[in-house]
């Protein structure tokens, strides 16, 4: 791995986040730019909401002062400067869902037409042979894009989770491309890691970070999904595809399913499935009785279970076919379990008494 590793790229893109970091604090009360403690937000005081922004700022600087990675993709970096700004309204100005959609899907599409980073063909999950999408693979793709990008922004609900969750698949994938015999891609996503390492140190209030509590905001945590998906369809995708497409779905599978769980459950009971509400996974965590760093721990657990679960079947070659099947299986127990959590509290907790 070591030898892949070009330390300047990294360590730019770790020293100008802690920069921005800072020096976007003030700026953040001067724009409006903070979040404020209210019925679904239990911090204290006004916090700055430009990790995002920050983690945009040194991911470009980087990739363009080394020549690693996306010096060469100007379409992500346009792409990106897009959902980032469209972050920052949102987080400003509280904008419509509808309207958030729509822009998503905008950016989305510089993604797929415009640099054809899209998805051609979704492997062997039939069992009979690769299921190769042709034309309908830029739609696909476009639905992909902004079902991740929204499934990182609704995981983002307490400290730590969301860039946690980030952590958990980018290490995942830089893991599985050394694995494979491309340890020459790992630095992009390692200098993702180091724009993310020094928010999620502010954002914890990790010692030596004290002081300067920090959030993403819509910005970072669209920022980060677009970037996810992004990499995951560029290492899957066409003649030189690193790993399988069932293994990046593995590798993102948690925030995917609390996401589909939930516009499940938003839809049966009418409401809009963008509608913002308090039943999301840390919710139900810390409403059992945890506590905000339980549930952090807790759910980042689970992410990496999943996580392992595609590396595994990655390095041995598990039929994508029973990969995919394993999957919606976990899905339709996942969701009933969702729908029901009271229940199923209620009834462990008896047990336990009794």
């Amino acid at each position: 791995m070591f030898s892949y590793l070009e330390l300047a790229p990294l360590m730019i893109a770790f020293g100008v986040a802690f920069v921005m970091l800072l020096v976007m604090t003030p700026i953040a009360h001067q724009w409006g730019l903070v979040d404020q403690p209210c019925c679904r937000k239990q911090h204290t005081g006004l916090v700055p909401l430009t990790g995002g922004f920050a983690m945009f700022v040194a991911i470009l600087v980087s990739s363009f002062l080394t020549d690693v990675w996306l010096k060469n993709d100007p379409l992500f970096f346009t792409a990106a400067a897009f959902i980032v700004l469209l972050g920052m309204l949102d987080d400003r100005f509280n904008l419509s869902a509808k309207g958030r959609l729509i822009c998503q899907f905008g950016v989305a599409a510089i993604m797929a037409w415009a640099a054809q980073n899209y998805i051609t063909s979704l492997g062997n999950i039939t069992g009979f042979g690769d299921a190769n999408l042709g034309a309908f693979g830029y739609i696909f793709t476009l639905v992909c894009v902004v079902g991740v990008i929204n499934a990182f922004n609704m995981i983002d609900g307490i400290d730590g989770l969301a860039g946690g969750m980030s952590l958990i698949v980018l290490i995942s994938l830089s893991f599985l491309l050394l694995i494979v015999g491309q340890g020459a891609s790992i630095m992009a996503p390692m200098i993702v890691i180091a724009a993310l390492i020094p928010f999620l140190a502010f954002n914890l209030n990790i010692k030596g970070f004290k002081g300067n509590k920090i959030f993403m905001g819509d910005s970072g945590s669209m920022f980060i999904g677009l970037t996810i998906v992004w990499l995951l369809v560029e290492f899957t995708q066409g003649q030189e595809a690193q790993i399988r497409p069932i293994t990046a779905v593995w590798l993102i599978g948690l925030p995917l399913m609390d996401m589909a769980a939930i516009m499940y459950r938003r839809a049966r009971k009418g409401q809009s499935v963008l509608q913002p509400d308090r039943q999301h996974l840390h919710n139900i965590f810390m409403r059992a009785g945890c506590s905000s760093n339980q549930a952090l721990i807790g759910i980042l657990v689970i992410g990496a279970i999943f996580a392992l679960i595609g590396i595994v079947g990655e390095i041995f070659a598990v039929s994508e076919a029973y990969m995919f099947w394993g999957f919606i299986g976990l899905l339709f127990i996942y969701s009933v379990i969702i729908q029901n959590v009271w229940k199923v509290l209620r009834f462990f907790k008896s047990k336990i008494l009794t």
